[in-house]
């Protein structure tokens, strides 16, 4: 790999962290360059995992004052996000392969639809019994990003925004927390028994670590209202990349 790719890896990592941070959708940003790289599809698979996990290490940094407000949603989030990162990882390396290809777009397409929605939906009476199913939720969606992780996030700022009261802002914050966690598990395991590109994953890493650094008080000063919509395009936009494969 020469400087100048190492370069754009670094690069693209902070723009992935930057865009995952603010959309919960860094993937649609790492990924397709890892592949472009000439990587197989599990093997970028797992080096964008071990990468992104400087993105969550960044944000986390970033916003520690706030999300140590709450310490015991702190611990409760993090066993649920630790333990559904270990479930993911373990199904990537025992059973590679095209398990979520069908149901992956649908899932992603879903959430950004409600992220969109999210403000009319809360006034629903039967959204208000969701609360009872986030924690579930948030280990099936730790389970999915450990697995794969592209749309990851649409799919926890959704579960948050809909499922608990809090405003848009702080749930970045938790999705970032959540997915950092499951990430950092299923890179370690990735670390020993996964195909990860050390080189690409060092400089996004890199980069990422400053994207997520970055994106908290960005998210602070935009608009909910445009926000969701971004979020929202930006989902239905990776849910149609992937589901190219249904054709």
């Amino acid at each position: 790999m020469t400087v100048l790719t190492l370069a754009a890896m670094v690069f693209i990592g902070f723009a992935a962290g930057l865009i995952g941070y603010i959309t919960g959708l860094a993937s649609l940003v790492s990924y397709p360059a890892l592949l472009a790289m000439g990587l197989s599809p599990v093997s970028a698979n797992v080096t964008n995992t071990v990468a992104m996990v400087a993105v969550g290490g960044g944000s986390i940094a970033s916003s520690a004052s706030e999300l140590r407000k709450n310490p015991a949603q702190m611990r409760s989030l993090a066993v649920l996000a630790i333990a559904g990162g270990l479930v993911g990882s373990a199904l990537l390396l025992l059973a590679p392969g095209s398990t979520f290809e069908n149901v992956v777009p649908v899932l992603i397409a879903v959430a950004a639809v409600a992220i969109l929605l999210q403000p009319r939906l809360r006034e629903l009476p039967d959204v208000a019994r969701l609360a009872r199913f986030y924690p579930a939720g948030v280990f099936l969606v730790a389970v999915y990003g450990g697995y794969f992780g592209a749309g990851a996030g649409v799919m926890i700022l959704a579960l948050t925004l809909l499922a608990t009261s809090e405003p848009l802002w702080r749930a970045a914050m938790l999705k970032s927390y959540v997915l950092g966690l499951a990430n950092l598990v299923a890179a370690v395991g990735f670390a020993v028994f996964g195909p990860v590109h050390w080189p690409a994953a060092i400089a996004m890493a890199i980069g990422g670590f400053a994207g997520g650094w970055c994106g908290p008080p960005v998210v602070a000063r935009i608009d909910a209202g445009k926000l969701r919509a971004v979020v929202a395009i930006c989902g239905l936009g990776l849910a149609a990349w992937l589901a190219r494969v249904w054709f």
